[in-house]
């Protein structure tokens, strides 16, 4: 978007689920807004709180936190799945979407960030890693060309980090140091580190074509149940 910028190209974002809300970036939006957010709700009926996870209760703008909504085109629940809408909605009927998102109030407006999944949080020892934060900067890496950070079960802590990484063509297989240093070199925290790498051909993608990450926990979990049995 930077280029666009460059290039005198306005750019918008926009957001939207199966289940409803639409979220759009207006073109009379501050550049920063148009370029970092996915925008405001598109209907003024529409109703968006930011929920500290796994609680009702709203965060203070400017932290994360999981995007709930209810409105005039977001379902109220889903058919005959009473023990599912228990989990997907508050007591008062905001659908939780399970999308990790940051608020930001600009002259008097709403604009919300999406910041990842839920589902992308790694709990390493109470410790927080989401994954999407990982991963941009493990494709900066020269030989990474395209990275998926998972949760693999750990015994001690709970849940430690591994990264698939589909590499650039006639790379050689990175080691697990190599890329801490590169990540520690590039900003982040080293609890955050991957502490296993599986180099794949190409990730199992959902049928709607994105990285399917239950595919891949399935398959470190395999490994790490072959590995324990043989130990």
């Amino acid at each position: 978007m930077m280029q666009a910028a460059e290039l005198g190209i306005p750019t918008q974002q926009m957001f939207g689920m199966a289940e409803g809300m639409f979220l759009y970036t207006p073109p009379e939006a501050p550049e920063w807004v148009r370029r970092s957010t996915v925008g405001t709700p598109v209907s003024p009926a529409d109703e968006v709180r930011v929920l500290g996870i796994g609680t009702e209760d709203q965060v203070p703008d400017g932290q994360r936190g999981e995007l709930a909504c209810r409105g005039p085109y977001t379902i109220p629940g889903y058919y005959r799945a009473a023990q599912h809408n228990a989990s997907s909605f508050t007591t008062d009927g905001f659908y939780r979407t399970g999308d990790l998102v940051t608020r930001h109030v600009v002259g008097g407006r709403d604009y919300y960030a999406i910041d990842g999944r839920i589902k992308d949080v790694i709990n390493r020892g109470a410790e927080k890693i989401h994954a999407e934060e990982v991963e941009e900067l493990l494709v900066r890496h020269p030989d990474i060309h395209n990275a998926a950070l998972i949760a693999m079960s750990d015994p001690v802590l709970g849940e430690r980090a591994c990264a698939y990484l589909v590499l650039e063509p006639g790379a050689t297989d990175p080691t697990v140091a190599g890329v801490g240093e590169f990540l520690l070199d590039h900003g982040l925290a080293k609890f955050k580190l991957p502490e296993r790498l599986e180099v794949v051909a190409e990730f199992p993608l959902t049928n709607v074509g994105k990285v399917s990450k239950k595919d891949l926990r399935a398959d470190i979990e395999g490994k790490i149940e072959k590995e324990r049995a043989r130990s």
